[in-house]
């Protein structure tokens, strides 16, 4: 496997979306930072603490479930917000509704300026596809199948565990494993011959937790320490830097 740049014995990958296939994150990013930023000046006026893109992001949002990113930041700010119903009209100031305001922009945004998937990872998972391995992806977007065909990649894929299929399996999200062990699982693959790939902190206590072969943290902001501090066993700043080597 050392062409793959993976340990002997992986039979499967499991990839994250946003930020490891596609140049998403920083769509989310800035879809998140427009609605907290909102919600923030009409609750405290013009000396609000506007939200970071980078720094909450990362910390806070990064690669969880819509609602408990929303819960996260908000915790971190010390508000509490009433849950709300799924159904809640994005202007409403509840836990779902601001989870429904950043998905309307998400969408806007993504409709607005389409989706580029990493070049280097589209070409590693045909790799990885020509090698025989199982391939998954794994995201908590509910966006995801969209995503994956406007960024032209929807075929590289045999399962998709995204928001909506935990949603309907009443799995959590990251940082909880159980997304990625559901994947391993609908590909008939044990996690511990499976390896998870995963831009963000949440993706990568995931990864740790669910006792896969292998965590590859991809580093697209510099945070190559965290990433490794948070259990990856390697970190690259694209997937193909793994083409030709073992981590």
């Amino acid at each position: 496997m050392t062409s793959l740049g993976l340990p002997s014995g992986i039979r499967a990958c499991l990839f994250d979306l946003d930020g490891v296939l596609t140049r998403t994150a920083t769509v989310h990013a800035a879809a998140w930072k427009e609605t907290f930023d909102a919600f923030l000046l009409a609750r405290d006026g013009a000396a609000f603490r506007p939200f970071d893109a980078v720094k909450d992001y990362d910390e806070y949002v990064d690669g969880m479930p819509r609602a408990d990113g929303v819960r996260s930041f908000l915790a971190s700010r010390g508000i509490e917000l009433p849950e709300g119903g799924k159904d809640d009209p994005p202007e409403r100031d509840t836990v779902q509704g601001l989870g429904n305001r950043k998905n309307a922009l998400v969408l806007q945004k993504i409709k607005e300026l389409g989706v580029e998937a990493y070049e280097g990872s589209v070409r590693y998972v045909h790799a990885v596809r020509a090698a025989g391995l199982r391939r998954a992806v794994v995201s908590s977007s509910a966006n995801c199948h969209d995503v994956l065909i406007a960024a032209g990649i929807d075929d590289l894929f045999e399962v998709r565990i995204d928001g909506l299929v935990a949603a309907e399996r009443g799995l959590p999200g990251k940082p909880h494993p159980d997304t990625f062990l559901a994947a391993a699982h609908d590909l008939g693959v044990e996690p511990g011959r499976s390896a998870v790939f995963e831009d963000a902190l949440a993706g990568m206590d995931a990864g740790r937790a669910g006792r896969f072969g292998c965590v590859v943290g991809v580093d697209r902001v510099g945070q190559a320490d965290a990433l490794r501090s948070h259990g990856a066993d390697v970190v690259v700043q694209d997937l193909d830097q793994l083409l030709g080597g073992a981590p």
